[in-house]
C-alpha cells in the first residue's frame, strides 16, 4: 500500500511539473503568434486538449491518492482542490473569450493578448506556488 501511495505521489509531482510546462507553452505561443486564425486552430487542435488532459491526470492522481489515504482532508489537500477549481475557471474564461473573438476585426487578437497573458501568468504563479509547497513539504 505504501508503494502505491509513493508511486502516485511521484506521478502527481511529475504531472504538476507538466502543467507548468503546458502553461509556459501556451504563454509562449500566445506571445509568438500574430495571426488569430492560426492561433485559434493551434489552440483548438493541440493546446486545449493537452491542457485539460494534463489537468485531468493531475486531478485523477490526486483523487487516487486521497482514496489511498481514506479521504483524509488536510489543509494542503483543500488548497490543492481550491486552486484546481480556480485554474479550471480561469482556463474556461480564457478559452471562452478566444472562442467568441471575431476573426474579421482587425485588432481583436491584439486586444485579447494582454488579457490572456495575465490569466496565464496568474495560472503559472498559482501552480508554481502549489507545486513548490508540494515538493518542499
Amino acid at each position: 500500500m505504501n508503494e502505491m501511495y509513493s508511486l502516485g505521489l511521484s506521478i502527481h509531482s511529475v504531472v504538476a511539473f507538466a502543467i507548468l510546462g503546458v502553461i509556459f507553452m501556451n504563454l509562449f505561443l500566445l506571445i509568438s503568434k500574430n495571426d488569430l486564425k492560426e492561433y485559434k486552430r493551434l489552440h483548438s487542435i493541440v493546446l486545449w486538449p493537452i491542457t485539460f488532459s494534463v489537468l485531468g491526470v493531475t486531478i485523477f492522481t490526486g483523487i487516487i491518492m486521497m482514496a489511498a489515504k481514506h479521504l483524509d482532508f488536510s489543509f494542503a489537500n483543500i488548497i490543492m482542490i481550491l486552486i484546481s477549481i480556480v485554474y479550471i475557471a480561469l482556463e474556461v474564461k480564457r478559452v471562452k473569450s478566444l472562442k467568441y473573438l471575431s476573426d474579421t476585426k482587425e485588432h481583436a487578437f491584439n486586444a485579447y493578448k494582454p488579457i490572456a497573458r495575465t490569466i496565464l501568468q496568474v495560472e503559472f504563479i498559482l501552480i508554481l506556488m502549489l507545486s513548490l509547497g508540494m515538493w518542499l513539504l
